[in-house]
């Protein structure tokens, strides 16, 4: 089936819809999408002439001034933005999303919830959680990249362009780099290897065109794109950010984010292998993309969009607690319920901490059930078991 079988009707109603948003603000003249009109006054920024990484003056009047974050390439990529007003790049990028979140809801359903009135209403379910609709309303890419790295991971598996998804993802926005690593951890060293040449050539080619830029990113903009070592505000929901919310952004916290990180990965790699070996391929990706988002150094509210693959997958298993605990804690409300901003994070209670790091904690909580899973035979849960070839040998795997 082609990718565009795989994305049924109502994602593509959706995306209409967005589109026709777009004209009505068009013609009113009213903003809309933050960080899309970044993409815009970068690429603006790059037919200027001027640096990408120097305060952007290409942006829209109703637009906050931040910072263009990404690599070079993703300058580059973004041009074709440069074509349309403001307001219509992020119809554009709002219909692709919608697109991407169709596609990723169906793939990681199963198939009696894949067509109808059912999928429908799951659709639109989705559009209530938080990361779903933030990633939208801010004219964001993070569904477009999930969808690449869903495709890539479970649909081209043994055809010759396995991987270059993934290496563009990455080269757009570094935090898909995980996914090279799952690539290997999976023994499809081949797809690996083309998803990091993707990576490296596509930042090369930007290195070209763009030397200053390429040089001031990887040098400096890097780590100041974020704050990404400080960063306190609600909206970083990974370790590093409860972290420095936790100790008031001690130099502590950065040792204490950076073991943690590296435990996190360590126990993510057992229980990937685990998931994969007994054939649950969107189980190991699911661990994989969480395990991503809390060793970031920075994870925003909307990149915690990989909620929706996980949506079809506790569907799949009929876990109706998973499903409960996921429209309680990812649609948002509660980081309304706690001060933020300039620095109020610092000095939240016991009840704010519980709220304003839900996402993380969420996680935390869900990683030694996954694990403790993970370790069960699957014979006893009536799981596929994946047969693989070692060198010399043939076994099942158990």
């Amino acid at each position: 089936m082609g990718v565009a079988r795989r994305v049924p009707l109502a994602a593509t109603a959706v995306a209409a819809g967005l589109v026709l948003i777009a004209v009505a603000c068009w013609f009113n003249g009213r903003g809309l999408g933050v960080d899309s009109s970044v993409y815009r006054a970068g690429a603006l920024t790059l037919l200027h002439g001027d640096s990408l990484y120097a305060p952007l003056t290409t942006g829209e009047w109703w637009a906050p001034s931040l910072p263009f974050t990404y690599p070079p390439i993703a300058g580059l990529l973004f041009l074709p933005l440069t074509m349309v007003p403001s307001q219509l790049g992020w119809g554009v990028l709002a219909a692709l999303s919608a697109l991407a979140l169709g596609f990723v809801l169906h793939e990681s359903l199963p198939q009696r919830a894949r067509t109808g009135w059912r999928f429908g209403a799951l659709l639109l379910a989705t559009l209530a959680l938080e990361p779903v609709w933030r990633t939208l309303g801010l004219g964001q890419v993070n569904l477009l990249l999930v969808a690449m790295v869903m495709a890539d991971v479970l649909l081209l598996r043994g055809r010759k362009g396995s991987g270059v998804l993934i290496g563009i993802a990455a080269a757009v926005k570094l935090t898909p780099l995980i996914f090279i690593a799952h690539l290997a951890l999976t023994r499809r060293w081949a797809d690996a290897a083309r998803a990091m040449a993707t990576f490296v050539v596509l930042n090369l080619a930007a290195a070209v065109v763009l030397p200053l830029d390429t040089l001031w990113f990887w040098t400096k903009a890097l780590i100041d794109g974020n704050d990404a070592t400080t960063n306190s505000w609600i909206g970083n929901q990974s370790l590093n950010g409860i972290f420095q919310r936790l100790t008031g952004e001690d130099r502590g916290a950065l040792f204490l984010y950076a073991t943690t990180a590296v435990i996190a990965v360590g126990l993510a790699a057992v229980v990937v292998r685990r998931l994969y070996r007994q054939g649950d391929d969107l189980g190991a990706l699911l661990v994989t993309a969480v395990t991503g988002l809390l060793v970031s150094p920075v994870s925003w509210t909307h990149h915690w969009v990989w909620v929706v693959p996980l949506v079809g997958y506790l569907i799949a298993k009929s876990n109706v607690t998973g499903l409960l605990a996921i429209g309680i804690v990812f649609t948002g409300w509660q980081f309304r319920m706690v001060p933020s901003g300039a620095k109020s994070e610092l000095s939240w209670n016991a009840a704010d901490v519980l709220l304003g790091n839900s996402y993380l904690l969420a996680a935390l909580v869900a990683a030694p059930i996954v694990i403790l899973l993970a370790g069960v035979d699957p014979a006893l849960r009536g799981r596929s078991v994946r047969a693989e070839v070692v060198p010399g040998e043939s076994r099942g795997v158990g």
